[in-house]
């Protein structure tokens, strides 16, 4: 039985304050409303996807679909002047039987995660509708020609989020009987409430599955999206696939890369481990494109590039030496932008991948630590600007963002540290390696010890 994300894309953003709708804005490189199809599209929950969009800028939903080459977009349909018609639509077009599972979700809420997804299609085999929403953390009040009539207790109130899933069943006989009554509603949790059609059960909602409706929810959400990181949620990823696959490791001699080209080589991929150690410096742009050139010219191709190599020095900016500072940027950050660089014409041809690292000290600069901090932002960004500009390459680059790891480089820098307090960097090989194969990009993947 199928699966139906539907996502209402029909709204005329009047709130919004703009004469294009807000689902058809940029934010972080791409439509707001591209976002959001792209978490449906990769859950593995969703078997089909039906987009409903105002006629009027069906031309711009038209382009998005054949820029992108979804493969779940079954319907792309035009909606009402409601929203509570547009989901109607969407529902009367799915002829399965009852017990089918509806995801709705909001175009402008950008955010959805793949857990609040998998949560809500869980909860439909038990529940016949399900909410998702977070506790409230503001005082609600009910007025009446402003005037406050009561403060309802906020323990008991939640703010309602989207996607709300039903049973087709269900949701279809809620919206018929709001058609007969006339009203008009804008939620279909509401509907099955008003007529008592089943419980609704909730499950937690996220903080950052904010909906964009006002022009400074852009500003916010671009921060968000700055900040984004992700989980290698599947864990049925096939390594397999990685067998004959040429991949080059940078930094591959020590710490993290060495630990993944081990694991890669496992795997039956052919790799290449360059570092300082073999005449490989990242800081020699001439280096990298000699070693590129020399692997491509034996094999034909390279599918996958990781950058691993990088030095953690610390101390105040004022009481270090200028040229040491260049140093670690260099390494840090501009052989990065060396490795991209010379890494694009190949991963082009392949399809292949580009793989960073990041730190967790890239939200937010810290004392001692302000040239690596700084540089491990950049890395984020320059992760971010790339995937847009190779999407339709269909390149994909991501950025591993692990915990405080037991490295040799963080050995030198820390001295002895409780094992239990660092992750291991096996661990991040085999985050990285699950990152290569997947189809996202973009995003910056965390890696916790457990």
């Amino acid at each position: 039985m199928k699966n139906y994300g539907v996502i209402l894309a029909s709204g005329t953003g009047n709130r919004y304050g703009n004469d294009l709708p807000k689902q058809f804005n940029k934010l972080a490189g791409k439509t707001i409303l591209e976002h959001t199809i792209d978490v449906f599209e990769a859950n593995d929950n969703i078997d089909e996807i039906i987009i409903v969009i105002t006629p009027k800028f069906r031309y711009l939903c038209e382009n998005i679909l054949i820029k992108n080459n979804y493969k779940k977009v079954c319907k792309l349909l035009n909606g009402g002047d409601t929203r509570q018609q547009s989901s109607e639509i969407a529902v009367e077009s799915i002829q399965d039987d009852d017990d089918t599972k509806v995801i709705i979700h909001d175009a402008a809420r950008p955010f959805i995660t793949h857990r609040i997804i998998n949560d809500c299609v869980k909860a439909l085999d038990k529940y016949d509708a399900v909410d998702v929403a977070i506790p409230a953390i503001d005082t609600i009040i009910e007025t009446d020609n402003e005037i406050v009539k009561n403060i309802p207790n906020r323990a008991n109130l939640q703010y309602g989020q989207t996607p709300q899933c039903f049973k087709l069943g269900v949701i279809k006989k809620a919206h018929q009987l709001a058609r007969k009554d006339d009203t008009n509603f804008t939620d279909d949790c509401g509907i099955v409430v008003k007529y008592s059609l089943a419980q609704v059960y909730v499950i937690p909602g996220d903080i950052n599955n904010i909906k964009i409706t006002y022009p400074v929810d852009i500003y916010i959400a671009d921060k968000l999206f700055q900040l984004k990181h992700t989980d290698i949620y599947d864990e049925n990823i096939k390594i397999e696939n990685l067998k004959d696959k040429i991949i080059v490791i940078f930094g591959g001699n020590s710490g993290i890369g060495q630990h993944i080209d081990i694991k890669l080589k496992q795997y039956g991929a052919r790799t290449y481990a360059l570092s300082r150690s073999n005449g490989c410096d990242i800081t020699n742009y001439a280096n990298i494109t000699s070693e590129l050139n020399k692997i491509y010219t034996k094999h034909g191709k390279i599918d996958y590039i990781i950058n691993s190599a990088g030095v953690l020095n610390i101390g105040k900016l004022i009481d270090r030496k200028i040229q040491d500072i260049i140093q670690d940027i260099n390494i840090n950050y501009v052989g990065n932008i060396n490795v991209a660089h010379a890494s694009i014409p190949y991963l082009k041809k392949s399809r292949g991948g580009l793989l960073l690292f990041t730190s967790s000290s890239y939200t937010r600069g810290r004392a001692l630590y302000s040239t690596y901090s700084s540089a491990k932002a950049a890395i984020v960004n320059l992760v971010q600007a790339l995937a847009e500009e190779l999407y339709e390459d269909g390149v994909k680059v991501n950025a591993i963002n692990p915990e405080r790891t037991a490295t040799p480089m963080r050995f030198n820098a820390f001295g002895e540290e409780p094992a239990e307090t660092l992750c291991q960097p096996e661990r991040v090989a085999d985050f990285s390696i699950k990152t290569l194969i997947t189809n996202i990009t973009g995003q910056v993947i965390d890696v916790k010890r457990r």
